[in-house]
């Protein structure tokens, strides 16, 4: 609301409202200084939950048809190349996503950009019965694998709702609780509705046939659903949704062309991109590969081999929040050196387990080496998106879609390696990779920020925020 100052008589600022739930600071736009998970008060927790259930379905409904890979493949008679590369062609699919949504969350705000995603990759999905051949497969993938792009929404959505002090826990938690969909899908997909769905078909000829075909329309329902309440019971930021605060002056209309130009300048935005395409890129992939990895090598059944890669999954319940809550620590008593440093540690520590999972001969060795080798690569996603919000405010939703496509064009990355090679050459590959990424945080140089082996921060990290101003295009440093 807008009205009038009780002791200088000068108009106030639009805002939605007078009041908050939470603690809130002034200075960086009512943005939350703190994070109560058992609250749902709009507009700080209502947007944090919202960001993480609907990332959650996306991630759900884009890794549905995972666990039922051997099935569709005995169904139709794909190669295991073909299979690959309709894998391929579901994560490759949202890096032009992600690089869209970047520079559009900036300018219309995140709620309609996640509700409308949302809404359309349930219709594909919805459609996964109707394929009949390879190529049909890799099409269906491509559509529903615009879900993907849900994650630039998720992480610029938090990033408007919170304090620099504890963005990164907040990002880490809604992303990693987001990412879990990926474990849920296999488990709920694979191990619960498929054979559900095979006892309601019991009575057809080939009832596994009929179950992977229908089975997809559950989470598709869902995630419509979740997509139309996120419309109609959020708001983009503290202040009110972007449509009501730019026809009340209170925010600037932001070009999208400009923010999306100033983060690809960004050479900090590209060692991010590559360091994310080594975390999320590897659990993309492991989404893919893990429960057709577990059935091949060790000869289980569809239900078991989907249980088993659940757990990559599941991992994301504590361990990408972990990794956020580790970088903000870090910052807080190191500056941005303890974040770089977070980030080396994290990488290092997850490519030299996959070299070890690579070499697990047995099936116990191997479910627990998965276990710790999830952890760090998702506490590494956490801790990476602790980083963004300071690589250049400004144009944090340009920088946040072009990392996250990192993600995505790590996992086309490394699904060209599994579609071409054994199991392990690729694992070794993949882990190689990872463990080179890890130099690259010494060369992150953000302007007022310490390096990781030298530099002082210029003030701190919660003191630093850019926001936009009615009477500019452009956005200004409000300690500048």
């Amino acid at each position: 609301m807008s009205g009038t100052d009780i002791d200088t008589g000068a108009p106030t600022e639009w805002k939605k409202y007078d009041s908050y739930a939470l603690n809130v600071d002034p200075d960086q736009d009512d943005r939350a200084t703190e994070i109560k998970l058992c609250s749902f008060a709009r507009p700080h927790m209502r947007a944090f939950h919202f960001s993480w259930l609907g990332f959650f379905i996306a991630f759900f409904i884009w890794f549905a048809i995972a666990p039922l890979l051997s099935e569709i493949r005995t169904s139709l008679g794909l190669s295991k190349k073909e299979v690959w590369t309709s894998s391929i062609v579901g994560v490759g699919g949202t890096i032009f996503m992600r690089f869209l949504l970047g520079p559009l969350c900036d300018k219309v705000g995140p709620r309609v950009l996640f509700t409308c995603v949302l809404c359309f990759a349930s219709i594909p999905t919805a459609c996964t019965g109707l394929v009949t051949n390879a190529t049909n497969l890799a099409v269906l993938r491509l559509f529903i694998g615009s879900a993907g792009g849900t994650f630039v929404m998720c992480q610029y959505w938090t990033s408007r709702m919170f304090t620099k002090s504890v963005v990164g826990t907040a990002n880490a938690l809604v992303g990693g609780w987001g990412n879990l969909g990926g474990g849920v899908t296999q488990l709920v997909m694979g191990s619960a509705l498929f054979p559900l769905f095979k006892e309601l078909f019991k009575d057809e000829p080939n009832p596994a046939d009929f179950a992977w075909r229908w089975v997809s329309i559950v989470p598709a329902v869902v995630a419509f659903g979740i997509g139309i309440c996120m419309y109609f019971f959020s708001e983009d930021s503290p202040k009110g949704n972007f449509t009501d605060l730019k026809k009340n002056g209170a925010m600037a209309d932001v070009s999208a062309a400009s923010s999306f130009r100033s983060g690809a300048l960004n050479l900090n935005t590209w060692f991010l991109f590559i360091q994310y395409a080594c975390c999320f890129g590897v659990e993309l992939t492991m989404n893919n590969a893990a429960a057709l990895y577990f059935k091949d090598k060790f000869s289980l059944t569809t239900e078991e081999a989907a249980a088993i890669a659940s757990i990559f999954g599941w991992m994301n319940l504590f361990a990408r929040g972990l990794g956020g809550f580790t970088s903000d620590k870090a910052n807080a008593k190191f500056g941005m050196r303890g974040r770089l440093w977070a980030q080396t540690i994290f990488l290092l520590v997850e490519g030299c387990l996959v070299l070890v999972f690579a070499n697990t001969a047995s099936l116990e060795g191997a479910i627990v080496v998965m276990v710790f080798f999830s952890l760090f690569v998702q506490a590494a996603e956490g801790s990476s998106y602790g980083i963004v919000p300071y690589v250049d405010p400004p144009a944090t939703g340009s920088i946040s879609g072009i990392i996250g496509a990192g993600g995505n064009s790590g996992a086309v990355a490394f699904g060209m390696g599994f579609r071409e090679l054994k199991y392990k050459d690729a694992f070794v590959i993949m882990g190689s990779t990872i463990i080179a990424s890890s130099v690259l945080s010494f060369f992150v140089c953000i302007p007022g920020c310490s390096r990781m082996l030298g530099g002082e921060d210029d003030v701190p990290a919660k003191d630093t925020l850019a926001v936009p101003t009615p009477e500019t295009d452009k956005v200004e440093d409000v300690n500048a």
